[in-house]
C-alpha cells in the first residue's frame, strides 16, 4: 500500500485522533510500560504482526518492560495514513 503524506489540517486533529500518542520531532510518539520483559516483548511480538501486515514498520526501542515507539513515514518525508493506522493497531495490541 503506498503512503498518502498528511495535511496540515489531518496532523493538527491527531490529538484527538489518537490520544495517547504525542507529536515528537515530527514523529508519533508513544511510552507503554509493561509489568515487565515478557509482557513487553509480547507486545512487541503482537505489533509485529500488526506492523508487517501494513508493511509499514515502527521506531522502536525496549528497555526491561518499557517500550516506546515513534511513527514516521521515511518514504513521505514526514507522517502518513500509514503511520495513523499502525498507531490504531497499535492501540489495539495494549
Amino acid at each position: 500500500m503506498a503512503a498518502q503524506p498528511l495535511t496540515p489540517s489531518q496532523i493538527a486533529a491527531l490529538p484527538a485522533d489518537l490520544p495517547q500518542w504525542t507529536l515528537r520531532e515530527g514523529k508519533l510518539h508513544r511510552e507503554l510500560r509493561f509489568a515487565d520483559f515478557s509482557a513487553a516483548f509480547g507486545f512487541m511480538a503482537r505489533v509485529a504482526l500488526a506492523a508487517e501486515s501494513l508493511g509499514h514498520h515502527p521506531e522502536w526501542c525496549n528497555v526491561w518492560n518499557r517500550v516506546t515507539i515513534n511513527l514516521t513515514t521515511h518514504d513521505t518525508g514526514g507522517l502518513s495514513d500509514l503511520d495513523v493506522e499502525l498507531a490504531r493497531r497499535i492501540d489495539a495490541c495494549v
